[in-house]
């Protein structure tokens, strides 16, 4: 299909105070845009947080792990094959990696064979390569010709799952493992400037002296609180390529992801546990539209806060791009009471199904 379509997720959500995501300091972390310091949430934190909540949505067929403990990965699916036992398992998985052409170490400590980098490897893939291994009858092969190889390595990049189809696999050592992505994640910034603030605690030991009437333990907590613009997009038209009819359904599971998750950093201490504001999905046909430079002079606080401020701006701003620049989008699907006024508004389960229907419609045209 020649056809493009993209789907932008633009979301305005306050955070109250917490320290999502922290950087080697223990800071929240931040960032400068427009002159002034503004919170921020790493892109990698969010996408985290979105693929544990795939874990609830997707099936695990259909998805995939960041992991160095590949060989475990496809051992167990050798085992469920009835392949061998545990060793022969371990050596089955090593050798099919390998013949795929993913790098697998001997630790000179154990003599057991490692990953020494995090490898992206979907289930699937992992099946295909116990399959591969077991149906060939690779063990008695004392070394794989070059078109078992390319049979191994074209299996470690087909059936990608939903996770490596979305975020993609870079593999230094090995190029022509890597996958591209189709969906981009930004830094999540505040509309506005914020401030560092610190919570001075103490923690009383419960089981000490009767006499002693001093603190256990003394420290500092570094946090903040803030109204985010969060913004993703997927290329649809590449993410079908690599899943086909599964793409609105997959569409519709990231958008819930990317609305309802939230990164742990701190959040037993913070139980900072809010949903967005205001949520808007946009589909496009020409390039994808961030809308970050509303809030490029950042918004100043009032009594009615930040995020009825932060909301105009990006309603306006919205505007002048796509009068000025770019065109209207294909279809538009808006969530949040805070936004009547300026769209139609659904609910958030009514917005995952017209993305859903869309998408499909979009590609049996």
């Amino acid at each position: 299909m020649n056809n493009k379509l993209f789907m932008d997720i633009h979301v305005l959500q306050t955070v109250p105070p917490s320290c999502i995501n922290r950087d080697d300091t223990g800071s929240p972390k931040s960032a400068l845009y427009g002159g002034v310091k503004r919170a921020r949430v790493s892109s990698q934190s969010w996408k985290k947080a979105m693929r544990e909540m795939f874990k609830d949505t997707v099936p695990q067929e259909n998805r995939a792990l960041r992991t160095k403990n590949l060989i475990a990965m496809v051992a167990r699916e050798l085992e469920i094959l009835g392949y061998g036992d545990e060793e022969s398992r371990t050596q089955a998985a090593h050798e099919v990696l390998e013949m795929a052409g993913v790098k697998i170490k001997v630790d000179k400590k154990t003599s057991k064979p490692v990953r020494e980098a995090l490898f992206f490897l979907s289930f699937a893939q992992a099946k295909a390569l116990a399959e591969f291994y077991v149906s060939n009858e690779l063990a008695s092969t004392d070394k794989p010709d070059a078109a078992t190889k390319k049979e191994a390595q074209r299996l470690i990049t087909d059936t990608p799952g939903v996770d490596l189809a979305l975020f993609g696999r870079m593999v230094a050592e090995k190029p022509e493992l890597n996958y591209d992505a189709s969906a981009q994640v930004a830094h999540a910034i505040s509309t506005h400037a914020v401030a560092t603030e610190f919570d001075y605690f103490t923690a009383v030991d419960d089981f000490s002296d009767q006499d002693h009437a001093g603190a256990g333990h003394i420290g500092t907590a570094e946090f903040n609180s803030s109204t985010l613009y969060r913004y993703a997009t997927v290329a649809l038209h590449d993410l079908y390529k690599s899943l086909g009819e599964d793409t609105a359904k997959t569409a519709k599971e990231f958008v819930r992801a990317f609305v309802c998750s939230m990164p742990t950093g701190k959040i037993n201490s913070f139980a900072n546990h809010t949903l967005p504001n205001a949520v808007i999905i946009s589909m496009r046909a020409d390039q994808p539209l961030n809308l970050v430079g509303a809030f490029e002079k950042p918004v100043r606080a009032s009594d009615e806060g930040f995020v009825i401020g932060s909301v105009k701006k990006l309603m306006k701003h919205s505007e002048e791009v796509k009068n000025d620049f770019a065109g209207d989008d294909r279809s538009t699907f808006a969530v949040g009471a805070i936004l009547k006024g300026y769209k139609e508004t659904v609910s958030l389960e009514s917005a995952l199904e017209a993305v859903e229907t869309e998408v499909a419609s979009f590609f049996k045209e």
